[in-house]
């Protein structure tokens, strides 16, 4: 290749235009860049005739000097070329190439966004079913009012960092090429605050405690969440707030428990109440409730409540409430007891005990 021929040293053509010729650079000087081949003395070398390449053609006076004069017309001096290799056109387009890897540059101070915020909300199981409206405190930072977010105190202004001349940033030689890192000096903010504050202590924010009144809708479950537009937390620097997401964590019931939109209730009777049958109470979520048990109810047998259930959280429709049956077997009977138990069970017959006749008969197939 014809070290001499800036264009051939690009790949670009005579014609090309300025965005063309930094399309250029830009991708042979991040193939070529020396960090990529650390050893490799060619890829040195040819690194710095392609900058050498784009000095001189990167403006269009000195581009003209070369196309009229060639090599000669663009060299050293007063609208030349620098051969450095590093030069500030270098720095900024392949600032862009590694800004990623290396942090990029400091970000401009303006509004920006609140944080989205989260919040548990603990709710009772009848809350969840019914809805209800509750009070949280929401811890947030805000601007502080007496500096306006600024960090400095009435009457003053932060004043430009002396260490990175309000870039934020600074520069510093690494092998072959520069690196630029967030200004210790002022944190990369490109300002420092000689007179701070005195309500924020000079960091412009200051943590305030809010009261929201929020209404949890009938139907929600643990894991239920809500999202409350807008009351997250502030913005900086007149920035919107973010928004605020509740998520619902539903305590446990002593005797309910929820299947989908149904209320689920263990209800346990007598012998004698699913022998003979019974009309017994029963808790509901609206109130206790009359329920008639039939006569020879098993135990396990689940009974419906329609509409005593939890309202969907989507059509506002209640589902039932379950009654399971837990037949209880009577524990320290006393002897009168006992010996009506074992005339009972003198004269009971197969026809009394269907299930138990059943299975035994299926015993009995098995194993004959």
């Amino acid at each position: 290749m014809d070290e001499k021929d800036f264009y051939k040293v690009l790949g670009v053509d005579r014609g090309a235009s300025d965005e063309e010729i930094k399309k250029a650079y830009r991708r042979l000087a991040h193939e070529f860049h020396p960090d990529k081949h650390s050893g490799d003395k060619d890829k040195e070398e040819h690194f710095k005739k392609i900058n050498e390449a784009y000095e001189a053609l990167k403006d269009q006076d000195r581009r003209a000097q070369y196309d009229r004069f060639g090599h000669a017309g663009a060299g050293p001096g007063p609208g030349g070329y620098r051969d450095a290799g590093f030069g500030a056109d270098f720095q900024d387009i392949f600032g862009e190439v590694f800004s990623d890897f290396f942090g990029g540059g400091r970000r401009r101070p303006g509004p920006e966004r609140g944080a989205d915020l989260r919040y548990d909300l603990e709710i009772s199981f009848e809350e969840a079913a019914f809805g209800a409206d509750k009070t949280i405190n929401i811890p947030r930072t805000a601007d502080c009012t007496a500096c306006n977010g600024s960090g400095a105190r009435a009457g003053t202004q932060p004043t430009q960092c002396g260490t990175c001349r309000g870039a934020g940033q600074v520069r510093f030689q690494q092998g072959f090429f520069s690196v630029s890192r967030p200004c210790s000096a002022c944190n990369g903010s490109g300002v420092v605050i000689k007179d701070p504050c005195n309500e924020c202590r000079g960091a412009g924010r200051v943590r305030t405690a809010g009261t929201l009144t929020v209404k949890v809708p009938a139907g929600v479950d643990t894991g239920s969440r809500l999202r409350l537009s807008g009351e997250g937390g502030y913005g900086e620097r007149n920035g919107p707030p973010g928004d605020l997401y509740i998520v619902m964590a539903v305590l446990p019931h002593p005797i309910f428990r929820r299947e989908n939109d149904d209320c689920i209730c263990e209800v346990p009777i007598s012998f004698a109440q699913a022998a003979l049958g019974a009309e017994i109470e029963v808790p509901t979520l609206d109130g206790p409730v009359k329920l008639k048990i039939p006569a020879g109810t098993q135990s396990g047998k689940i009974l419906r409540l329609k509409n005593k259930g939890i309202a969907s959280v989507h059509t506002g429709r209640r589902g039932d409430e379950q009654i399971v049956i837990k037949l209880e077997t009577p524990t320290k009977l006393n002897k009168r007891q006992k010996e009506l138990l074992e005339e009972f069970s003198a004269i009971s017959g197969e026809d009394t005990t269907p299930l138990r006749k059943n299975f035994f008969s299926k015993v009995k197939e098995i194993f004959e």
